[in-house]
């Protein structure tokens, strides 16, 4: 497993820094491609959901029943899964709703009209890049534990936060440009909320990994397929049925059913 630190560090910053990527859409190009964004967000969902459901939490079992017995251990798998949806749903409700880094933006959001000094505006965008932040450190971990695990499984679930990450680089840039007229200044702090995702594996490296056992390993697990389907239902689905312009959305997410399907039959 140790072998695999620095891999799973290095998915976990490239999961984390696609904001940036979101950020140059924003900053250098006319117009959303929505059908795009809807397509590749639901099929971000279909990899999480598949992946969480069929081959995070059944490990996470597994590991635990090993060593708690059948009836102890399925109570503590059910309870690390549930135990992460609460986790990250207290994260989202202490988010400031104005800030919320869910609410879809569009590229043409900041062409519309030419910049403003408007310091509300670059305050929600500020407050924006941190919320991400927030949101993005507990998708630090479950990145870096998966590859820590499972390198081949750490590669799908850094590709499908990195994907979901793009739109989220585009929230903080439209506000941060629309009221600073300045590309850089928006790019920097698109980036920098990214950040979080790195900054989480190295607490999970410097917190978790003295004490990582079987049980330990066996209940991050669970807590972290209870995140990922969380953020899938909450955050991936109803942004791509936002950007949607008709079933894309559900074919995106189908497409990353299959897509992780064949990876584990045939990679992992």
């Amino acid at each position: 497993m140790y072998e695999n630190l620095l891999l799973a560090f290095g998915l976990t910053l490239f999961a984390g820094l696609a904001t940036g990527i979101g950020s140059l859409i924003a900053l250098f190009t006319s117009r959303t491609n929505t059908k795009f964004l809807s397509w590749t967000l639901g099929f971000s969902a279909g990899v999480m959901i598949y992946v969480s459901m069929i081959e995070i939490f059944v490990k996470a079992k597994d590991a635990l029943v090993s060593e708690m017995g059948q009836q102890l251990g399925n109570w503590m798998t059910v309870a690390g899964f549930f135990g992460g949806i609460l986790l990250i749903a207290l994260i989202d409700k202490f988010v400031p709703e104005s800030s919320n880094p869910h609410e879809v933006k569009k590229v043409e959001d900041m062409n519309s009209s030419p910049p403003v000094n408007d310091s509300a505006l670059l305050k929600m965008g500020t407050f924006t890049a941190l919320a991400i932040g927030i949101h993005n450190f507990p998708e630090g971990i479950a990145t870096f534990t998966s590859a820590l695990q499972d390198p081949g499984l750490g590669i799908a679930i850094a590709v499908a936060v990195a994907i979901h990450n793009i739109p989220e680089g585009i929230a903080v840039a439209v506000p941060v440009f629309f009221a600073t007229g300045n590309k850089k200044r928006a790019f920097k702090l698109s980036f920098l909320s990214g950040l979080a995702e790195p900054i989480g594996a190295l607490v999970a490296f410097l917190i978790l990994m003295p004490f990582l056992n079987d049980i330990m390993f066996g209940l991050i697990f669970a807590a972290v397929a209870g995140i990922m389907v969380f953020i899938s239902l909450d955050e991936l689905l109803p942004a791509s049925k936002r950007y949607d312009s008709g079933h894309l959305s559900i074919y995106g997410l189908i497409a990353g059913m299959l897509v992780m399907a064949l990876s584990l039959l045939l990679f992992i």
